[in-house]
């Protein structure tokens, strides 16, 4: 395969071209301010589609032919149709591969459209990073909500971030409407919600000065990823998981590895490693690329 391109939609568009499993070109940023994350949540689907097209055609440039195109968006996605996207309301039902496609062919990329979870397309992205691509991985998208990602894909819906961790019913803080799942305490916005009159980062500090609400919170927030991350190795075995997100800042290692410890007790399953990745925009462009080459070779 020669180029493709990545495109990695949520609250921003990001776009870049891909060659060899690692990034060709420079990223291109929609918005161009990189603390706006959350300016498109609310524009409606025909407008992201124009902008979609835009920024593939700022970041396709002049580099020769596009052999295939891979979009990352948060949601449920299954044969190019988004079955829902609770961060994205919009794209519900959207026959998104479809309407990108089109959009890009009447612009003159006529390559093949792959849509994919954007947490899978970081997971790949890892995966390529890391030069594991022979290997399965997962990963923890911790940000706006929570993103579960595997590599290589799977069938299955892997919506690791509305698993149950929780059966207090006052838990209802996740974005689309479940009690007790992980998204609703480590979720950005639910964080927001839960503390009205602080910032998850004010929080996160109070809990460190001694502040006794905050520092429960804290070991809440601990407890649920361990929980999930325990959950997924007893469904699937030990192995290697990653940790990514802008809200990774908040991730205290010793603290989560303590919760897992107690949580995964055979020792058949111990053999697991946790590892923290650095926030980076390319890992999802490049993953969403190299997922639309793959599958354009299928």
């Amino acid at each position: 395969m020669g180029k493709s391109l990545g495109i990695h939609l949520t609250g921003r568009i990001v776009t870049g071209v891909v060659e060899h499993q690692k990034p060709w070109s420079r990223l291109f940023h929609f918005p161009q301010d990189q603390e706006d994350t959350g300016s498109l949540l609310d524009t409606p689907l025909d407008r992201l589609i124009d902008l979609v097209r835009e920024q593939a055609l700022r970041a396709a440039g002049d580099c020769g032919p596009i052999d295939a195109v891979g979009l990352a968006l948060p949601g449920i996605v299954r044969d190019g149709v988004v079955k829902d996207s609770p961060n994205l309301a919009q794209l519900k039902g959207a026959r998104i591969a479809e309407k990108v496609h089109r959009a890009l062919s009447e612009a003159g990329i006529t390559a093949p459209v792959t849509v994919l979870n954007d947490a899978d397309a970081t997971a790949t992205g890892v995966a390529a990073k890391h030069d594991r691509l022979d290997a399965f991985i997962r990963l923890w998208a911790l940000g706006y909500g929570i993103g579960f990602g595997r590599y290589p894909y799977a069938p299955g819906i892997w919506e690791g971030g509305h698993c149950v961790v929780t059966l207090d019913s006052t838990e209802n803080y996740c974005g689309c409407g479940g009690r007790g799942h992980l998204e609703g305490i480590m979720g950005h916005r639910a964080m927001r919600l839960r503390f009205l009159d602080m910032e998850p980062e004010e929080v996160f500090a109070q809990a460190k000065a001694g502040e006794s609400r905050c520092k429960e919170f804290v070991r809440l927030w601990h407890r649920g990823l361990a929980a999930a991350t325990a959950n997924s190795i007893h469904m699937e075995g030990p192995g290697r998981f990653y940790f990514t997100g802008f809200n990774v800042r908040f991730l205290d290692m010793k603290l989560l590895q303590h919760y897992l410890q107690q949580m995964v007790t055979m020792s058949p399953l111990q053999n697991y490693t946790l590892e923290v990745v650095p926030m980076s925009d390319d890992l999802a462009v490049t993953g969403a690329a190299i997922a639309a080459s793959q599958a354009a070779k299928t």
